[in-house]
């Protein structure tokens, strides 16, 4: 008895460090399919980014958070929209606000919503909806022909236009 007692003390060690690397493995497996799903909806638009698969999810998010919504329409094969994504990953302040104040989510596809669509169905457009579930349609772009769109030369509107959904958020609700 005492000996299988001292055996079993034994391997105590060795079975704690079994139990360790097998906890980091499935620790880094989860991290791993984490990034993955990240780079799954970010299309490009930003891999550190908690991007969400549709639209119905970003509203679900939406309500959870208290997070303003904001959604980017664009298409894959558009030069201004792939030239707005290039600007929009390379600006590091709208980069981490996106990350850490809103709610995201890009999208090729129309939702289906036409609040989504105040002045027409073009992109890139970009809106800020919030926990309200209202579209706020006073946060514009400098184009008057199209009041939502962006370019890669206005990304510091884009910022100020980030932050205003943001203290929106904050005042009203």
């Amino acid at each position: 008895m005492a000996r299988s007692l001292k055996r079993q003390a034994a391997m105590l060690p060795w079975v704690l460090l079994a139990l360790f690397i097998s906890s980091c493995s499935s620790v880094g497996a989860n991290e791993e399919k984490t990034v993955r799903n990240r780079s799954q909806f970010s299309r490009g638009w930003g891999q550190n980014i908690r991007w969400l698969k549709d639209y119905n999810a970003g509203l679900d998010a939406l309500k959870k958070t208290h997070k303003p919504l904001m959604v980017i329409h664009h298409l894959d094969g558009c030069p201004h929209s792939q030239a707005l994504k290039k600007a929009f990953v390379a600006d590091k302040a709208i980069q981490k606000m996106a990350k850490e104040s809103f709610v995201m989510l890009n999208v090729v596809e129309e939702t289906g919503d036409p609040n989504l669509a105040p002045d027409g169905h073009y992109v890139p457009r970009i809106l800020f909806i919030d926990p309200t579930l209202t579209v706020r349609t006073e946060i514009t772009g400098k184009h008057s022909g199209n009041l939502y769109t962006y370019t890669p030369d206005d990304m510091e509107l884009l910022a100020e236009n980030m932050k205003k959904a943001k203290t929106l958020l904050h005042n009203e609700l």
